[in-house]
C-alpha cells in the first residue's frame, strides 16, 4: 500500500464516524454530517469505479450514480445546501457561514477527481475537511467554545498554498501533455451509439448532452465529416493565412461540450493527419484551479450556474501577495517541467455550445468578494501568468479556431436550428471576402467612424483610426473570413485610443454566460470612464456585476477592437427562431458592429506583420496600451477581451468620416447602403445569404 492509499483509507475511516458523533456545537452538527455523508458517497463512487463495475453497469445504474454525485446542488435542493452561502450564513452565522460554504463547494469538485481516479486530489480535500472538523471538535470538547475564525481561514490558506504546486503542474500538463488521455480514451474507445459513455466522464449529464449525442448519431457520416472538416480546416487555415509553421507542432487542445463525441472522434483523425495529437482537459471545478460560470475545456451540464456564480471569488479566503508570488513560482516550475511539450503545442480548437436559458445571477450579500487589494492582486497574477504562457508557447507559432452549435435546450426547433447553424458555419467565404473588401476600401479613406444607435439604444461613439502612410499597400481592417473565427462575417481593427469617445449601449446582451440588461459603457480617449447595467434594483450591485465580469477587476479597460459584422444570414436566422438572447459571442459579433473591451485582437502578436487576401499589410495591430509592452509588459496586457455587439435593429448609422469631412455611410437604419454590399441585405428580404 502506498502512502497516499494509506492516507486515503485513514481519511475515509474517520469520515465514516462523524455522522454518529456529537462532538461539535449542535448548530454546526448538520454541516459536518451533511458533508461527511457526501464524502462517504464519493468514497463509494471511487471504489465502484476502481472495481470496474462502472463499465459493466446498466444505463439506469449509471444515471443513478451520476445523480447522487450532484443531487444536492440541483434546483431547489441548493436552497438548503451548505454549499449555498446564503443558507450557510443563515444556519451558521456570518463569520463561519461564508468560509464553511466555500469548503463545502470545494468538496463538490470531487466527482471530477473520483472519475479520473485521482487519489491524491480526493485525499487532500478529505483531509482539509477533517482538519476543520477536528478544530471544531477540539474547541467544543475542551473549552465548550468555537474555534477562532482566523484559525479556520489559516487552514484553508495553507491547504491552498501547500498544494498549489500540485495544482499548477496539473494545469500546465493538462494544457500541453498529449499523454494525459482520460477524455481521449472515452472518445476513441467507447461505442458512441451506446450513450452510456456520457456517464464515464464524471460530469453532470442532462437531456442537453443526451439529446445532442442522439441527434449527432442520427446524422449521416458525410454531415458529421462536414462539421469536423469545417472545424479542423479552420484551425489549419489559421496557420496558413498567418504563415505560421504548423509542421513544427505536435499537439492541439480540443475543447467541447459533452454529446459532441462523434464529431470530436472525426476531428481527432483529421488533426492526426496534420501531425497533431489531441490534448483534452476538463473545465475546472475547484477554487484552486479557477471555477467559473463560463466553462473552458470539456464540460457537461452546469449543475447550477448560481452555485458557480456564488463561489467564483472563493479565492478571497487565501489570496494575498505572498500567495500570488508562490502561485507564480509554482506555475513557472510547471512550465519548465513541460517546456519541451509546450514548444510543440499548436493552440486550442474550440467547439462552443449555446441555447441554454440565459442565466441572470442573483447577487447574494453572503457570497465571498475580493477586496480592492485582492482585485489588484488577481489582475497582477493574470498579467504575469499570461506573459509567462507566451514564453513557453510562442504566439508567433500558435493559432486557434472556434466554432459553435446549439444544444437541445434551445427549444423544439433544435434540429432545424442545428441545420441552420451548420449552414451559417459553412457559408461561401469567398463571397464574403469580396463584399468585405468593399467595406474595408471605404473605411481606409476615413480618419474616424461614427456609430449611433436608434430607438432605445443610446450608443453614440466616435472611433479613431490609424493614419495610413501608404494606402496602396496598407490597411486598417482585417478581412476576416472562416478560418480561426467561424462563421464568416466581420472586418475588424484596433482603434486609436486618443480621441475615441462616447457611449456604448446595448439593451440586452449575453456575455460569458451572464445576461446583462441595459449595459452601458462610457469612453474617453478609448478608456472606460463609467459603466452601468440594470440587472438589479441596487445601482452598486449593478456596477459590481460589470466591474467583476466585464472589467475583470480592472479599474478601466481600453477599446481593444472595433468591428463590423456582416453575417446577416445569421441575424435573420436568429430572429426567425427567436434565439438572439441565446447566441454565443462568436456568432453574435458577426450580427452588427461590435466593440471589444480589453486586449486587442493581436495581443502578443503586435510585432508580427499580418496581411489581407489582397496583399495589403494590416498596420492597426496596436494601441496606446499594448504599446506599453516596450516599457512594462505588465501594463500592456489585460488578459481579457469581451465583445459587445449592437444588433442591426438597434443601429441607426455607421458612417466613415474622412479627414476633410467627407462622409461615407456604410449602414443606415440597420441596412447596408454602401455600394458593393447590397447582397448583405438579401436575407432581410427572404433571399438566400450564402
Amino acid at each position: 500500500m502506498t502512502v497516499m492509499e494509506e492516507r486515503y483509507e485513514l481519511a475515509v475511516a474517520r469520515i465514516s464516524q462523524i455522522m454518529d458523533e456529537q462532538e461539535v456545537d449542535e448548530k454546526f452538527q448538520p454541516y459536518f454530517c451533511e458533508n461527511a455523508g457526501y464524502l462517504a458517497i464519493m468514497a463509494e463512487e471511487y471504489e465502484w469505479i476502481a472495481s470496474g463495475k462502472m463499465k459493466a453497469a446498466e444505463l439506469m445504474e449509471l444515471q443513478r450514480h451520476n445523480e447522487i454525485c450532484f443531487i444536492d446542488l440541483v434546483g431547489r435542493n441548493y436552497d438548503t445546501s451548505f454549499s449555498n452561502p446564503a443558507w450557510a450564513v443563515k444556519m451558521l452565522g456570518e463569520e463561519f457561514g461564508q468560509i464553511l460554504s466555500a469548503v463545502a463547494a470545494e468538496l463538490h469538485s470531487l466527482p471530477a477527481f473520483v472519475y479520473e481516479q485521482n487519489l491524491e486530489a480526493i485525499t487532500i480535500r478529505m483531509e482539509l475537511f477533517l482538519e476543520i472538523y477536528g478544530a471544531f471538535s477540539y474547541a467544543w470538547k475542551e473549552e465548550n467554545m468555537l474555534p477562532a475564525v482566523s484559525d479556520i481561514r489559516e487552514m484553508i490558506y495553507w491547504f491552498a498554498s501547500d498544494y498549489m504546486e500540485l495544482v499548477a503542474e496539473a494545469a500546465i500538463a493538462d494544457t500541453v501533455d498529449w499523454e494525459r488521455n482520460f477524455a481521449v480514451r472515452i472518445v476513441e474507445e467507447s461505442d458512441l451509439e451506446d450513450l452510456s459513455y456520457l456517464f464515464y466522464y464524471g460530469e453532470y449529464i442532462t437531456d442537453n448532452q443526451w439529446k445532442l449525442a442522439e441527434h449527432l448519431n442520427s446524422l449521416p457520416e458525410e454531415k458529421i465529416k462536414l462539421i469536423a472538416d469545417t472545424y479542423t480546416e479552420g484551425f489549419r487555415k489559421g496557420f496558413e493565412v498567418a504563415k505560421k509553421p504548423l509542421e513544427k507542432k505536435k499537439s492541439v487542445n480540443i475543447r467541447y461540450p459533452l454529446g459532441f463525441e462523434r464529431v470530436i472522434r472525426q476531428a481527432i483523425l483529421n488533426f492526426r493527419e496534420m501531425g497533431l495529437e489531441p490534448v483534452i482537459y476538463r473545465a475546472p471545478s475547484s477554487f484552486l484551479a479557477g471555477r467559473k460560470v463560463s466553462k473552458s475545456g470539456y464540460f457537461g451540464a452546469a449543475v447550477n450556474k448560481q452555485f458557480d456564480y456564488d463561489h467564483e471569488n472563493d479565492q478571497a479566503l487565501y489570496l494575498d501577495k505572498k500567495f500570488v508570488n508562490h502561485k507564480l513560482e509554482c506555475r513557472r516550475n510547471a512550465w519548465e517541467a513541460y517546456k519541451e511539450k509546450a514548444a510543440l503545442h499548436a493552440g486550442p480548437a474550440v467547439v462552443e455550445c449555446f441555447g441554454e436559458i440565459p442565466f441572470e445571477p442573483a447577487n447574494k450579500p453572503e457570497k465571498l468578494a475580493l477586496s480592492k487589494e485582492q482585485q489588484k492582486l488577481s489582475v497582477e497574477y493574470l498579467s504575469q501568468s499570461g506573459a509567462m504562457s507566451t514564453e513557453y508557447i510562442d504566439p508567433e507559432e500558435r493559432s486557434f479556431t472556434i466554432i459553435a452549435f446549439p444544444v437541445p435546450e434551445i427549444g423544439e426547433d433544435f434540429p432545424a436550428i442545428f441545420d441552420e447553424i451548420l449552414k451559417i458555419n459553412t457559408l461561401d467565404y469567398k463571397k464574403y471576402e469580396t463584399i468585405q473588401q468593399s467595406i474595408i476600401d471605404t473605411l481606409d479613406k476615413a480618419s474616424w467612424v461614427r456609430v449611433k444607435g436608434c430607438g432605445e439604444n443610446r450608443t453614440d461613439l466616435s472611433v479613431m483610426l490609424h493614419k495610413l502612410n501608404d494606402p496602396a499597400k496598407e490597411t486598417n481592417f482585417e478581412n476576416c473570413v472562416a478560418d480561426v473565427n467561424i462563421p464568416v462575417g466581420e472586418v475588424f481593427t484596433s482603434p486609436v485610443l486618443a480621441g475615441t469617445k462616447g457611449t456604448l449601449h446595448v439593451t440586452e446582451v449575453y456575455l460569458n454566460d451572464l445576461k446583462y440588461r441595459d449595459l452601458e459603457l462610457t469612453f474617453q480617449d478609448g478608456m472606460i470612464t463609467d459603466y452601468r447595467c440594470s440587472n438589479f434594483e441596487n445601482e452598486e450591485e449593478n456596477r459590481k456585476l460589470v466591474q467583476d465580469n466585464v472589467l475583470f477587476h480592472h479599474e478601466t479597460l481600453p477599446i481593444g477592437e472595433f468591428a463590423i459584422g456582416t453575417n446577416t444570414t445569421a441575424y435573420v436566422a436568429a430572429r426567425r427562431f427567436d434565439i438572439n438572447d441565446k447566441l454565443p459571442i462568436l456568432i453574435a459579433e458577426k450580427m452588427g458592429p461590435h466593440f471589444a473591451v480589453g486586449d486587442t485582437c493581436y495581443s502578443h502578436e503586435e510585432d508580427r506583420m499580418t496581411y489581407n487576401p489582397d496583399g495589403k499589410a494590416i498596420i492597426a495591430r496596436d494601441n496606446e496600451v499594448s504599446a506599453l509592452r516596450h516599457e512594462d509588459i505588465g501594463k500592456a496586457y489585460l488578459n481579457c477581451h469581451t465583445d459587445i455587439t449592437i444588433s442591426y435593429d438597434e443601429l441607426g448609422e455607421l458612417t466613415a468620416v474622412a479627414e476633410d469631412g467627407t462622409e461615407y455611410v456604410i449602414i443606415r437604419d440597420g441596412r447596408f447602403v454602401l455600394d458593393g454590399t447590397e447582397e448583405l441585405n438579401m436575407p432581410f428580404y427572404g433571399a438566400s445569404g450564402g
